[in-house]
């Protein structure tokens, strides 16, 4: 099956910008992102249900996640300074700005918030978090980093009224 796929993710799937994108550059409009994922996966819910279109946005995060650190963030050995990079590049991007809330490097276990994110910044109120991407995301940002599965949960989200989204992120098991 493996051989059989046509769109495994590869980081080239990106693309050149400068070369395919020589007038528009590589920004465009908020609407554009939201529009694709939302309509994605509003599809996905009505075929396969919320659960599992829950599941597959999470791990879509948590490849893209782990894809973000692989060529962007590796090599960093120290966690404040990955933390920093991090921080640095999701701004730089457009993707929202993170900060740290609450740290225990010991037992792998983090409180951070992003911040005028992609997904949910300005969105009406919807009495239910919305940010399973980011929570795959997260995920696979710190697997990579650490080396260990972990579990991430959005606990508080812009959807839910608060100005910003919280995460949990703990080790699985």
């Amino acid at each position: 099956m493996e051989g059989d796929r046509k769109y495994k993710f590869s980081w080239n799937l990106l693309g050149n910008l400068d070369v395919g994108r020589p007038n528009l550059g590589p920004v465009s409009r908020l609407e554009v992102y939201r529009l694709m994922q939302f309509c994605l996966r509003d599809v996905l819910e009505q075929k396969l249900g919320t659960e599992k279109a829950d599941e597959i946005f999470y791990e879509s995060g948590r490849l893209a996640g782990s894809q973000f650190y692989q060529h962007l963030l590796a090599g960093f050995t120290d966690f404040h300074e990955f933390i920093k990079r991090l921080q640095e590049i999701l701004k730089d991007m457009g993707i929202g700005i993170l900060r740290m809330e609450k740290e225990d490097l010991q037992n792998c276990s983090f409180v951070l918030t992003v911040s005028e994110d992609l997904d949910c910044s300005g969105l009406p109120e919807l009495d239910y978090e919305i940010c399973v991407y980011d929570e795959g995301f997260i995920a696979g940002l710190l697997e990579s980093f650490t080396g260990k599965p972990f579990v991430v949960k959005e606990v508080d989200c812009w959807c839910t009224g608060d100005r910003t989204c919280r995460f949990t992120a703990d080790l699985l098991g």
